[in-house]
């Protein structure tokens, strides 16, 4: 399970004194046990990919002040904590594949203009989550949507 090997991670980290490691695995750690708490359950390897995916996302966010800032050092430090994150989630499906599912859910939902992008989402949010950032789908069914 998901939870076992962050765990396991962050008890080898400690071991190996690996100070980067160690901080970036209690934040993921904390993370999971603050939404534990929120929903009042263990979480499952699925919502823990959906935690660990919103920091990648939130970093990346960051990213894109520190690049304004010209903060080149916090740069680094947090591309390597998403590299980090990275780690732990599933194998990123190829473009190819996530508009290979774009075709098959068009076909099946059958949209007629913009006004169907939230049918699509929903469609195809649990087919690629955790696998293909959502950012890039949204785009290219965009696209797709506006040359109907």
């Amino acid at each position: 399970m998901m939870k076992e090997k962050i765990l396991v991670d962050l008890k080898n980290a400690m071991k190996n004194q690996n100070k980067e490691l160690l901080s970036v695995i209690r934040m993921v750690k904390g993370a999971i046990q603050l939404e534990e708490i929120k929903v009042k359950h263990e979480l499952n390897d699925e919502e823990v990919i959906t935690i660990i995916a919103r920091e990648i996302k939130t970093r990346k966010e960051s990213i894109k002040e520190f690049e304004k800032g010209g903060r080149n050092d916090l740069i680094e430090k947090t591309s390597r904590e998403i590299e980090i994150l990275n780690k732990y989630m599933p194998a990123q499906m190829s473009e190819e594949e996530v508009m290979k599912i774009i075709d098959e859910v068009f076909s099946k939902v059958n949209p007629t203009g913009p006004s169907d992008m939230g049918k699509i989402m929903g469609t195809i949010a649990p087919l690629i989550k955790g696998k293909a950032d959502l950012g890039f789908v949204n785009s290219k069914i965009k696209e797709k949507l506006n040359q109907l």
